[in-house]
């Protein structure tokens, strides 16, 4: 369990890093996406290890992957400006 805790959570840095790096101009500063992308690999592995028991450290980091990925993002912002259309037109 241990093992499987502290690899989803370089999964889970690992990916945040990844997308703070690949795509700064649409997520918050990266004080905010580090730890959220490894607060979601955490869960993921809990969530995944608690439906599938011992299954082994593959499915798990699989999970834990899948929820960190989720939850990155869910703090994109939208590429371009919104365009708004007057209510009258």
């Amino acid at each position: 369990m241990l093992l499987e805790a502290f690899s989803a959570a370089i999964l889970g840095l690992t990916l945040a890093w990844a997308a703070a790096r690949r795509l700064p101009h649409r997520l918050p500063a990266r004080l905010l996406v580090l730890p959220t992308g490894v607060a979601g690999a955490l869960f993921g592995a809990f969530v995944t290890h608690t439906a599938l028991g011992a299954g082994g450290l593959v499915p798990v980091l699989l999970g834990s992957a899948t929820l960190s990925a989720a939850s990155l993002s869910l703090l994109l912002r939208p590429a371009g400006r919104l365009r708004r259309s007057s209510a009258t037109a």
